[in-house]
């Protein structure tokens, strides 16, 4: 046995490990690092599973929360056993993390009150409206508390036996360590949060209050949510009942320090170390959002923009977008099933990177083709259902790489116009940071974020992975005791040898995008008709 292989394994028996579980839209994914060195990276696991549309919602069923939690957990102490010979007994720390806003309701005795909805659903526009101009500041449709405000004005029958209400992480985390709690960035996305006092905003509450009094007798926001905590609190640990539902061979004991549940976004921005002032960073996956970290407040409140925080608590400007890579992948999908049928050989990674590759020969602007990728509802773009369409004129260069330019494209199209606005309020950045499978072929993907943003973007080696390393780094945090703040341990401990890829905008990609975003803008009456002409 090798002395990296003896180190890892007596990293592993010695309880000096830290496990990161992420429940992504398609995949969960477990990750076990050292918490000494988060950098490196001593198994993972994984688990697929997809979203399913019911009763006009988003949503995901709560045992395959748990058969796909397992199921990862359990890959990941088989890689351990295979790689390093050892089991996992204990750990330093741990740390959930999942997809942020949504609802998931439940009642005194912890039991489900209405099927999961998750960030995906857009059927809270009366609701977040309402909340928008209440509040003061955007209220987007699938944060928390549109989704509980709807609920109150349709008059749902269980408001009256609402208890608590959280999001996917806070739920696992309840489970398996019995605290109801949320990292601050995911709370974020449940109700505004007041950065002064790191905790949900006490007059927005207030207000929140006296406006379902009426509707909702006796119902007490604070009462509803979790607690809030920043990153490097304790957030509980594991118990009895959470080792056994998350280890079913009963190795792993409790005891294992837990950190704060924390958002997909709050991983994202951990995972490219974009957690300071000037700093951001973009996450493609089912959906694509950009995360900016803000110097000061913006001038006035953006449909287009959340107002969320970093795991440490600073303000972020949020541009979501529902839609990401998912579109993508299904053409690419039935182009590896044409390579099948006619005899190739590629697996699914090699048709991507053919595909990708052929893209960088297409026409600046994408030949005049679009790609709208909307499965689902896009706020942004005003559209309260999905249309995917590929359209073009009858001037338009249809060639397989236009086609994929115009695909890729599609997938920061929304993006683009959210990120257009905090160009226009002056926010300036630094870096810019882009994680996510679409960025696994270098320089494509990576090139073209860099043309619609027109700015350098960045990515590691970290890229396609960043979630479930992220929430691992967090949980290290937690169980470091030097005290550091995050944006210091982050840029000291973890990324002091990292290397960053930079690519700088292409002269012709950025006229190019532009002009593809102009038609992109105009061509959203096309997505209109499509969805008033549906029966």
């Amino acid at each position: 046995m090798s002395a990296a292989v003896t180190t890892a394994a007596e990293t592993i028996s010695s309880g000096r490990a830290a496990l990161g579980i992420e429940l992504g839209s398609t995949r969960i994914k477990a990750c076990l690092v050292d918490a000494d060195d988060p950098t490196r990276v001593l198994a993972t696991g994984s688990h697929a599973w997809e979203n399913r549309y019911r009763d006009g919602n988003w949503t995901y069923a709560l045992e395959d929360v748990w058969t796909g939690v397992q199921t990862a957990y359990v890959a990941l102490a088989a890689d351990v056993k295979r790689r390093h010979g050892v089991e996992i007994e204990t750990l330093a720390a741990a740390g959930v993390s999942a997809m942020m806003h949504g609802y998931l309701a439940f009642d005194a005795e912890g039991d489900l009150l209405v099927p999961f909805r998750t960030w995906r659903n857009t059927s809270t526009e009366r609701a977040a409206g309402v909340l928008s101009e209440l509040l003061g500041t955007n209220i987007p449709l699938r944060w928390s508390i549109a989704h509980l405000y709807q609920a109150v004005l349709d008059e749902e029958d269980h408001i009256p036996d609402l208890h608590s209400f959280t999001t996917l992480a806070g739920y696992v985390h309840e489970k398996l360590t019995g605290r109801r709690v949320l990292g601050i960035g995911d709370a974020s996305g449940m109700f505004p949060i007041d950065v002064a006092t790191r905790d949900y905003d006490a007059a927005m509450m207030a207000k929140f209050d006296r406006l379902v009094t009426d509707r909702a007798p006796g119902l007490e926001l604070r009462r509803l949510l979790p607690d809030v905590l920043v990153a490097g609190e304790a957030a509980g640990e594991l118990t009895a009942e959470g080792a056994a539902l998350l280890d079913p061979s009963g190795v792993l004991r409790p005891g294992v320090l837990f950190c704060a549940p924390e958002g997909d976004a709050g991983t994202g921005m951990v995972a490219t170390n974009s957690v300071a002032p000037r700093t951001g960073n973009v996450s493609a996956g089912t959906s694509i959002f950009a995360m900016v970290v803000l110097e000061r407040p913006l001038r006035r409140a953006h449909d287009e923009l959340d107002l969320v925080t970093t795991p440490a608590g600073d303000l972020v400007a949020m541009v979501h977008c529902n839609n990401g890579a998912s579109e993508l992948a299904a053409w690419v999908g039935m182009f590896e099933r044409f390579a099948a049928i006619a005899g190739g050989t590629l697996d699914a990674d090699e048709v991507f990177e053919a595909l990708f590759l052929e893209s960088l020969d297409g026409a600046p602007d994408a030949g005049g083709l679009l790609a709208y990728n909307h499965l689902a509802g896009e706020p942004i773009a005003g559209l309260h259902e999905g249309r995917p369409l590929v359209v073009r004129t009858p001037d338009s260069r249809l060639t397989l790489a236009n086609f994929m330019r115009a695909q890729l494209y599609g997938v920061f199209g929304t993006l683009a116009l959210g990120m257009r606005v905090l160009s226009e309020e002056g926010v300036e950045l630094d870096r810019m940071y882009a994680h996510g499978g679409v960025f696994r072929t270098a320089g494509v993907a990576q090139r073209f974020l860099a043309g619609a943003l027109d700015a350098p973007v960045a990515v590691a080696a970290t890229a396609s992975e960043g979630g479930a390393w992220g929430i691992a780094v967090l949980a290290a945090f937690a169980a470091d005791t030097a005290g550091h703040p995050l944006d210091t341990y982050l840029t000291d401990r973890v990324f002091v040898q990292t290397t960053f890829e930079s690519l700088d905008p292409d002269p012709e990609d950025v006229p190019g995008f532009a002009a593809y975003l102009t038609r992109y803008r105009a061509g959203l009456a096309i997505e209109h008709a499509a969805i008033a002409a549906t029966p």
